[in-house]
């Protein structure tokens, strides 16, 4: 299932999905394997996206 919650939060930044990446210390293919539904991240991963992005993890991961 795509997560286009993440990928608005992202662009409501203004942020590339490589900048996300860098910030949180991943690869710009991770992120985007997460925005299209094709990778669960860890715990760890989605807490770090959640303060990059200043959102909570029911408001991105969480239905």
């Amino acid at each position: 299932m795509k997560n286009l919650k993440l990928k608005s939060a992202r662009a409501a930044l203004d942020l590339s999905q490589q900048q996300l990446a860098d910030k949180v210390g991943v690869s710009r293919q991770t992120i985007n394997a997460i925005e299209k539904g094709d990778y669960n991240p860890t715990i760890k991963l989605c807490v770090a996206i959640c303060r990059t992005l200043g959102k909570t993890l029911d408001e991105l991961f969480w239905e």
